[in-house]
């Protein structure tokens, strides 16, 4: 019956590897069905043999190299157009770009599947049913993800690793390894199940199934002991900072009046709470005066005035004007109870598109410009600087600048604290806020220190340094959490990507030691 629908051409090149890519989805939050990695990537793997030998029967009328690659593409139009189509929501926001939702929803995923139509036209044809081409397609896989976390802006959106999120245990070695290194590690356990279609013994297929649980077994042991170590280390005697999150879940929209930001900033004001006598870092999220520059919003700092005292400092989002450059950052400032800027961080990874238009002048002669409101493309923050005053040794995170490692690989030797404020509005009713809130759990653990997450639409948490989530505010939910955070001086994060290269070259090594070994027999 199986073999009937795999000489079906349509079927194998298709229909079956665009089902496994799509089913992905459900790997990742909100749903945390890890488990299906274990079906699926063991089953494309063993598809891309068939094709290579069936294409030389079967498959007679294309040659294999152009089927692995019809192969490769369809998995991966499934695996992106179901795990980023909240992209589209975006595009709702604005008449001139709803036009551009289908082409979106279509060439986005399209053009980020040539990862994997490269993947299999250039690894497929080395490929066969044994344990070195299951290393080598395991380091093939995680060395595209890695490219795609680097090439043009980078976009290191759903990585395999990431569907490990809710199980804080396991992925405590990303402190010891590092974001990609771990993810070579999930890709390998989640191949390991491929041995079952290898020609040997049924006592082998099932050591290394026992393996598998061995492994994971042994890294929530791991996990589990640094967790309880780490429990009692916060324990101990910590300068304290009080921060409190502020959620207030307003909708996205532009064109605000004045009127609508004074009642903005007085609900603001109100879910903060306030208190005079206790020292506290308010965080605002990204996006809450929309439309509006720091320089707009100085005529209602009288609100700031009344209610904030010198024991208080606030971190919202908001763009400011560069008088040199004549153009506006995307800015995460801190204030003063004057309303006075007494730290600012200009955003350096900008999203196509939303905060600046590729090709602006091109496309700007057929009417489209930026998502975002205001004023034109934002520039691009240069230089990544903490934000350091009093106790406090501050890495800034604005929106999606939490997907990417190497903010975490490039911080400040003493950071002490992340916060990452967000506009997940733009991502609509999806599962896009869900996935987005996932790294932030990681990169928490990268740098062992307390994240301090404020979305609005989005999940608002504090994280403490194993990855565990305090207290956070669901997507939709308004209001306030708190939290004295200790503030941990450490130095144990990873900060290359040396040990992923060392275990990728292992890998290549030893399919090139097992391939040479068996020519000679």
């Amino acid at each position: 019956m199986i073999e009937k629908y795999l000489k079906n051409r349509f079927f194998t090149l298709y229909l079956i590897p665009f089902i496994l890519g799509s089913l992905t989805v459900f790997s990742y939050q909100p749903f945390n069905l890890t488990i299906v990695n274990f079906l699926i990537l063991p089953i494309f793997f063993y598809l891309i043999i068939y094709i290579k030998r069936k294409s030389k029967s079967t498959y007679r009328k294309k040659p294999y190299k152009k089927n692995l690659f019809i192969f490769g593409t369809a998995f991966g139009f499934g695996y992106y157009l179901f795990g980023i189509y909240w992209i589209t929501y975006s595009l709702t926001f604005d008449e001139n770009f709803k036009i551009l939702i289908p082409f979106s929803l279509i060439l986005i995923p399209l053009f980020l599947s040539l990862f994997f139509s490269l993947l299999t036209l250039v690894v497929g044809p080395f490929l066969n049913l044994n344990i070195s081409s299951m290393f080598l397609f395991s380091g093939s896989i995680a060395f595209s993800d890695y490219l795609r976390a680097k090439v043009m802006t980078g976009f290191p959106w759903n990585l395999w690793a990431y569907s490990f999120s809710w199980a804080t245990e396991i992925i405590q070695i990303l402190n010891l390894v590092g974001l990609f290194a771990f993810n070579l590690i999930s890709i390998t356990i989640f191949m390991l199940p491929a041995i079952l279609f290898f020609n040997i013994a049924l006592i082998k297929k099932l050591l290394s199934l026992f393996f598998i649980f061995s492994f994971l077994f042994l890294l929530y042991i791991y996990g589990n002991h640094s967790i309880n170590k780490n429990r009692s280390f916060l324990k101990t005697n910590f300068e304290k900072f009080n921060i409190k999150i502020i959620s207030p879940n307003f909708n996205l929209e532009y064109g605000l009046t004045s009127e609508e930001v004074e009642i903005r900033l007085k609900k603001l004001v109100r879910y903060s709470e306030p208190n005079k006598n206790l020292k506290t870092l308010f965080i605002w999220p990204e996006g809450v005066l929309s439309g509006y520059s720091f320089e707009e919003v100085l005529k209602f700092k009288d609100i700031i005035e009344k209610n904030f005292n010198k024991n208080h400092l606030i971190v919202f989002g908001i763009s400011t004007f560069n008088q040199e450059k004549n153009g506006f950052y995307n800015s995460l400032v801190i204030v003063n109870d004057r309303f006075e800027i007494i730290r600012q961080y200009k955003k350096q990874k900008l999203v196509p598109f939303g905060e600046f238009l590729p090709f602006k002048k091109i496309l700007n002669s057929f009417g489209l410009k930026k998502i975002t409101e205001g004023h034109g493309s934002f520039l691009k923050g240069k230089k990544q600087e903490n934000l350091i005053f009093d106790q406090l040794n501050i890495l800034p995170l604005i929106c999606y600048e939490v997907i990417f490692t190497k903010f975490i690989q490039q911080s400040h030797p003493e950071t002490n604290l992340i916060i990452n404020i967000s506009e997940d509005g733009w991502f609509g009713n999806s599962i896009g806020p869900y996935q987005h809130f996932a790294k932030a759990i990681f990169r928490a653990i990268e740098q062992n220190s307390f994240l301090i997450r404020s979305a609005n639409k989005g999940t608002s948490a504090i994280i403490n340094n194993k990855g565990e989530v305090v207290k956070k505010l669901n997507p939709l939910e308004a209001g306030n959490i708190e939290l004295e955070v200790p503030l941990i001086k450490t130095n144990n994060k990873n900060k290359n990507d040396l040990i992923f290269f060392v275990l990728l070259f292992t890998y290549v090594s030893f399919f090139k030691f097992y391939k040479k070994n068996n020519v000679k027999k």
